[in-house]
């Protein structure tokens, strides 16, 4: 006689609350919930419903202190916009690959950068990057990784890309930036809206003397990019004037992104000013974005408000922290389906057809 197993994963989808159970979780300022899970438990990777039961888990794994780094996120303006089912268009050829660059990805998801990723597991940055290229979603490496660049690329069989911080020492940071292109890093991105940094990557005494910023200087932006070979991106820009100043400044293309929310509360989210930064582009470069996508309908929204693609911080290391590389790839694969199945819903066939019909964006 076989017996089935009935795993919590069956029972919620048996309920229908697959989607439902993430309306329940993670909300701006409640911690995340496992659902019919003891606290404590550490459940099987395969139980887990959503996302953002992964930060549970990861609540469970790590010391306090070290997971108030990548807990919750600024859900508002997220959860303002609805989605507009459609019916009666075929999605049976569902595709969910996109470009950039030349080179075509499996999904519009990539992993972003964030530092130092050995805090969250032994193997840091190579289990993550390992990760990566099993779920063919492309990765973004900090030049404040736990690793060489050259230790993480030899790991990786998924397009990496690179990171860094404006610092003082041009001459020092173009280095690190060529040493990362000959390690097969096939773009750069600028992150601006920080302070300076050191070689190390520690925050500069300017960060701690009363956060003055100097990062945002084009001379110095335009030095870095200039002769790179590889396209070089911004990260950091809210606003649409930046954004258009940044392309004729010959940048290769926009990350709309507001540091993960951690350096001023009250801002306006990432998303609320993509719409207006995608316009002021017109089209020149692509536009990417972060910051608060926990679902595969966060990321439908971005991509329906011009997004091509979305860059994810915190999630990954969750699923890293939980579970090692197969819970970050399991963080990927689940919100790769979620796209698919929301594409599914409104009639989305592939990424291209994504656009503003899609949406709906209501009033606070």
């Amino acid at each position: 006689m076989k017996i089935n197993r009935i795993t919590r994963r069956k029972t919620l989808a048996g309920f229908g609350s697959l989607a439902a159970a993430g309306s329940l979780v993670g909300q701006q300022n409640l911690a995340p919930k496992l659902i019919g899970e003891r606290p404590g438990i550490i459940p099987p990777r395969g139980d887990l419903a959503n996302v953002l039961e992964f930060e549970s888990v990861a609540q469970r794994k790590l010391a306090p202190a070290l997971y108030s780094k990548i807990a919750g996120s600024d859900r508002t303006y997220l959860d303002r916009i609805t989605l507009r089912p459609r019916m009666m268009v075929s999605t049976m050829g569902l595709d969910l690959t996109t470009e950039l660059f030349g080179e075509k990805m499996f999904a519009p998801i990539m992993i972003g950068p964030t530092a130092r990723q050995q805090a969250y597991h032994p193997e840091g940055e190579l289990a993550m990057v390992r990760a990566a290229s099993a779920a063919k979603a492309a990765m973004v490496v900090s030049s404040d990784s736990s690793y060489p660049i050259d230790k993480i690329a030899a790991e990786s069989k998924t397009t990496l890309w690179y990171q860094v911080y404006p610092e003082a020492d041009l001459n020092s940071l173009r280095t690190r930036m060529q040493q990362a292109m000959k390690a097969g890093c096939k773009a750069v991105c600028i992150t601006v809206g920080t302070p300076y940094r050191d070689a190390t990557g520690a925050p500069s005494p300017a960060r701690l003397a009363g956060m003055q910023n100097p990062a945002l200087n084009w001379e110095a932006i335009g030095q870095l990019s200039q002769g790179m070979g590889v396209p070089v991106l911004l990260k950091g820009i809210m606003t649409a004037e930046e954004a258009d100043a940044a392309v004729k400044r010959g940048l290769q293309g926009i990350v709309v992104s507001d540091y993960g929310g951690l350096l001023t509360m009250g801002m306006a989210s990432p998303l609320e000013m993509l719409p207006t930064i995608v316009d002021a582009v017109g089209g020149r470069v692509p536009v990417l974005i972060d910051g608060g996508f926990r679902r595969g309908s966060d990321i439908f929204k971005a991509l329906a408000l011009g997004a091509r693609a979305v860059l994810l911080g915190r999630p990954p290391l969750w699923g890293l922290a939980a579970y090692g590389a197969e819970g970050a790839q399991s963080v990927l694969e689940m919100l790769q389906t979620e796209v698919g199945r929301i594409m599914g819903m409104c009639g989305k066939p592939n990424i291209k057809s994504i656009d503003r019909t899609a949406v709906k964006i209501h009033e606070a």
